[in-house]
């Protein structure tokens, strides 16, 4: 959904109700667990946020209250969603001077703990969405060298026809996203 002005609380709220039975736009779902498909564009950026258990308990906490979207130009509208299969959110991005609401439902969950501890989930894209694809944030502890990271891995084509029109923007978008979404990590992380 795009818009020459910001839309209105409710507005956001009855589109993410209209998404509540919506399909996923692409049939690849959960395939950011164990690899990416082809014909995609794949996105993977990593960012180190520091070491041990407490900056990874601080990092973990940041995920959850999804810190990595306080970007201003792009932020999650309503109440911040729970993590859990299942969860529909809308995400709304104001670039290029116009606002959009696109429309993701997370897939999957990570919260393993072995010899790299992880916490992290996937959201994939709903058909009111400008893009298809998936992408999973997730954060790190690596025992073995103590070092904690942030990592987001996506795959993603146009969905939208403005998308597939300037694919070149939606590009820039996601580099200048997966960019800021890190800083805003680092910084979560560093002053939480």
């Amino acid at each position: 959904m795009f818009l020459p002005l910001k839309p209105s609380r409710e507005a956001i709220e009855a589109f993410l109700r209209s998404q509540d039975d919506a399909a996923f736009s692409y049939p690849e779902v959960g395939a950011t667990r164990s690899g990416v498909p082809a014909g995609y564009t794949v996105d993977h950026h990593r960012i180190r946020l520091g070491e041990g258990p407490a900056v990874f308990a601080r990092a973990h906490a940041c995920l959850r209250d999804w810190r990595m979207f306080d970007l201003g130009w792009v932020g999650l509208s309503g109440t911040v969603p729970r993590i859990q299969p299942g969860t529909t959110v809308a995400i709304l991005v104001h670039a290029y001077g116009l606002w959009s609401v696109h429309a993701c439902r997370i897939v999957y969950v990570i919260d393993e703990d072995d010899s790299v501890r992880r916490f992290g989930f996937a959201y994939g894209t709903l058909t009111a969405h400008a893009e298809r694809g998936e992408e999973r944030f997730s954060v790190e502890w690596h025992r073995r060298d103590d070092s904690v990271w942030y990592d987001i891995l996506a795959f993603s084509r146009p969905n939208h026809w403005l998308a597939r029109l300037a694919h070149p923007l939606s590009r820039r978008l996601q580099h200048r996203f997966a960019r800021d979404s890190m800083r805003a990590m680092a910084r979560s992380v560093t002053y939480n």
